[in-house]
């Protein structure tokens, strides 16, 4: 396979977790007697621009389908990072009425909620036809295509050239990631500014964070890699920031490169100076090792390690007669399930507050997805947060379980019961 960044040949390994469904492909009760699609889980590092990256086996439209069932607004602490980041953007890039902002997956309109409450207008980007349906339930305007610079032009000649364009957990999903970054070098006004979030190699390589390895995550992103992306394809990053989301994310700034506008006074240059926060960030890679091969050689003995711990508390509980049960019916959680190769007998079920996942079974282990009443109802003894990077709003919204002697666990990045 050639690196999907800057089509060298990759030749560096980093982990391989064997064969999976989909992470996100959820079966209906009608599906259990029908077989599931298994592809195999790869991933690889290019030696040239270090972009971290799974080996192509599935296409995008088959990941992120009509019943595609992740929607962001079931999670309190991720609306609340949402509708902060609003508030910062309003007040940093004095966004108004006269502004134009564009959500680049903009899912089930957890975020645009909060433009459109402050008289902005905004426009989402949303391929998967049950998220754009919610979004739209809260009277957004969505384009339900993928995004890319053809989709960019299009936008351009609709008038939607954007002051912000918001891009939160969507640059590692997409297979091909020029043309994506094009898309916003193109849409964006020639003083706008685009955001991406992403989780950060670094932690997910520091937490042993494996299980975030998935099919519809294409790329692992370091802002080394982030840097040449957007340089190659008319971006420019001037600031980056730190964030606690999932377990450890960067917020990365950028501009158009080429930044010159003609206005009524002559030449301008909207160009933002780029912040000492990009270098420093870039030194503290560079001085981890993410350009060396030794750097990516500890994620695949720790995967294995955390893997036979978990089926370890899971066969002992079992031996003791305690129930365990999940929470959390995340896309990571299955792909630490399938690679540890739990089933319902060592797992009974999964709790999920996200009702369109309710009634469903997770792509190959096949442990149902049940309403978080079920907890309260059947007591289990212990309660595994498949999210381990929700594990403070899960343990505050499910407290009750310390009254009947309950504990919660979580398998990542070591086996820890609480």
């Amino acid at each position: 396979m050639n690196c999907r960044g800057c089509g060298a040949h990759l030749t560096l390994p980093l982990i391989d977790l064997g064969t999976s469904p989909p992470s996100n492909a959820y079966l209906r009760a009608e599906q259990l007697t029908q077989a599931e699609q298994w592809v195999p889980l790869k991933v690889g590092v290019c030696e040239q621009c270090w972009l971290v990256q799974t080996e192509d086996y599935t296409s995008a439209q088959s990941l992120f389908d009509a019943d595609y069932a992740y929607f962001s607004s079931y999670s309190s602490s991720w609306l609340n990072h949402a509708e902060r980041y609003v508030d910062e953007m309003v007040e940093r890039f004095a966004l108004d009425a006269d502004s134009r902002v564009v959500e680049i997956a903009a899912n089930d309109g957890y975020l645009l909620q909060y433009v459109a409450a402050r008289g902005i207008p905004c426009l989402g980007i949303e391929p998967t036809r049950s998220t754009a349906a919610a979004a739209r339930a809260k009277g957004l305007e969505i384009r339900e295509v993928f995004f890319g610079q053809g989709a960019a032009q299009s936008l351009v000649q609709d008038g939607w050239s954007a002051d912000l364009m918001a891009a939160n957990n969507v640059l590692a999903h997409v297979p091909d990631i020029n043309d994506f970054l094009k898309g916003f070098a193109t849409l964006l006004k020639p003083a706008g500014v685009a955001t991406f979030e992403f989780p950060h190699l670094l932690s997910l390589m520091a937490d042993h964070q494996f299980d975030t390895l998935y099919h519809e995550h294409y790329s692992y992103l370091s802002l080394t890699a982030v840097q040449t992306l957007c340089e190659r394809n008319g971006l420019e990053v001037f600031d980056v920031s730190r964030l606690p989301t999932h377990g450890g994310s960067l917020r990365v700034f950028v501009q158009r490169a080429d930044g010159l506008r003609l206005d009524g006074l002559g030449l301008h240059d909207p160009h933002r100076a780029v912040q000492a926060t990009v270098q420093q960030l870039l030194d503290e890679e560079r001085e981890a090792g993410v350009m060396t091969r030794a750097f990516y050689a500890t994620l695949a003995p720790a995967a294995e390690r955390i893997k036979h711990q978990l089926l370890r508390f899971l066969l002992q509980a079992k031996a003791d007669g305690k129930r365990v049960a999940g929470y959390g019916a995340a896309a990571k959680g299955n792909t630490l399930l399938n690679y540890a190769g739990v089933k319902p007998d060592l797992l009974a079920w999964v709790a999920d507050a996200n009702p369109h996942k309710q009634g469903k079974f997770l792509p190959g282990s096949r442990i149902p997805v049940v309403s978080p009443e079920r907890i309260a109802e059947e007591k289990p003894d212990y309660l595994l947060v498949l999210p381990w990077n929700l594990l403070t709003e899960v343990s505050e919204q499910q407290a009750q379980v310390r009254s009947w002697g309950a504990r919660f666990v979580i398998a990542v990045p070591e086996l820890t019961v609480l």
